[in-house]
C-alpha cells in the first residue's frame, strides 16, 4: 500500500472529508479512523478534545501516513497546534481552508459560522475569520440538534429538520450575511435544507472541501501526489462497525465494504505493538473499485 492519507474525526462525519479528498486525488490511498466509542466530542471539554485527538493521531501513525487531516472541526479547533508540535507529518484542520473560504466569499456582508457548542465555544472560527477580514462581522450559533437528525437518516426534506433549520438559521438570516461556514462535517447533508431558509445568494462554505483543496496543495508542494491507479481505503472505528457501515454510506456517496473495530487495548494503550482487531466485512476486500 502506498502511503496513505491519514483522516480522523470523532465518528461518520469525516467521512464527508473523504468523499472530498477521494473526488479530488482518487489515487490517494485513505485510513480513516472514527473514534465512535466516544462521540461527540463538540460538548467536551477542550483539554478533553486535545487528548482525544493526540489518541487519535498515534493511532493513524501505525499507519505511516504522509498527511494527516483533523476532520473534526471540535477536534481541529482543541488540538491542532498540539498535533503539529507532536507529529513529523504535516497535519491539517477544516478550521482555516474554511474561514479563508468564507472571508473570501462574504462580498462585505456578515459572516455566519455553524458548529458545535465546543467549536462555536473556542472562538476559532473568529479569530481564523478575522485573521483574513480584521473588520468582519460574525453570526456565530451552536447546532447541537443538527447532528443526531443526519445520524437519524432525516435529510432536509423532512418536517422535523425544517422547523429545527428555521430556528437556528434565522439571525443568520436576519443580518443578511453573505456567507455561512458550515463548521461539522455533517452539516453539508443538510445544504439544501440551509440555502433554502437563507435564500440562493449566500455563499455556504463546506469545510470539506475546502480542506481537500488545502490537502491536493500541500501534497503537491511537498511532492508526495500518488500517481496513477486508485487508492484504497481501510476504515477502522472504536465502536459499533455495523452502524457506521450503514450510516456512513449516506457520508461517503458510497458502500463501505469492510470496517475494523479496534480493540479497548488496542486504541487506549498507545501506539506501541500488535493487538486484536475484528473486520466486519462485507464483500471481501477492503478496497474499493
Amino acid at each position: 500500500m502506498k502511503r496513505p492519507i491519514g483522516i480522523f474525526d470523532s465518528g461518520l462525519g469525516g467521512l464527508t472529508v473523504v468523499r472530498a479528498i477521494r473526488r479530488r486525488l482518487p489515487a490517494e490511498s485513505i485510513v480513516y479512523f472514527g473514534d465512535t466509542a466516544r462521540v461527540p466530542y463538540g460538548i467536551k471539554s477542550r483539554t478533553t478534545v486535545a487528548r482525544f485527538a493526540v489518541e487519535d493521531g498515534e493511532f493513524l501513525c501505525r499507519y505511516d501516513p504522509k498527511f494527516i487531516v483533523v476532520a473534526c472541526n471540535t477536534a481541529s479547533a482543541a488540538g491542532l497546534e498540539v498535533l503539529r508540535e507532536r507529529f513529523p507529518v504535516p497535519v491539517a484542520g477544516v478550521i482555516e481552508p474554511g474561514a479563508r473560504a468564507a472571508a473570501k466569499a462574504a462580498r462585505g456582508r456578515p459572516i455566519g459560522v455553524l458548529g458545535t457548542e465546543a467549536t462555536i465555544g473556542s472562538g476559532a472560527y473568529r479569530r481564523a475569520i478575522q485573521r483574513y477580514l480584521p473588520e468582519a462581522v460574525l453570526v456565530e450559533r451552536a447546532c447541537p440538534l443538527l447532528v443526531p437528525l443526519v445520524e437519524e437518516g432525516r435529510g432536509a426534506d423532512d418536517r422535523i429538520v425544517r422547523a429545527v433549520l428555521k430556528e437556528y438559521l434565522g439571525p443568520l438570516r436576519e443580518a443578511h450575511v453573505g456567507s455561512v461556514v458550515l463548521g461539522c462535517t455533517h452539516y453539508p447533508l443538510l445544504a439544501e435544507g440551509m440555502a433554502a431558509v437563507l435564500g440562493d445568494d449566500v455563499a455556504l462554505v463546506d469545510s470539506a472541501e475546502t480542506v481537500a483543496e488545502e490537502a491536493a496543495a500541500r501534497l503537491a508542494e511537498d511532492g508526495l501526489l500518488a500517481s496513477g491507479g486508485k487508492g484504497r481505503m481501510q476504515f477502522f472505528v472504536s465502536d459499533n462497525p455495523e452502524r457506521f457501515r450503514a450510516v456512513g454510506r449516506r457520508f461517503l456517496g458510497e458502500e463501505i465494504k469492510s470496517v475494523t473495530l479496534v480493540s479497548p487495548e488496542e486504541f487506549f494503550g498507545g501506539a506501541g505493538g500488535e493487538a486484536r482487531e475484528m473486520t466486519l466485512e462485507m464483500g471481501g476486500a477492503e478496497d474499493h473499485p
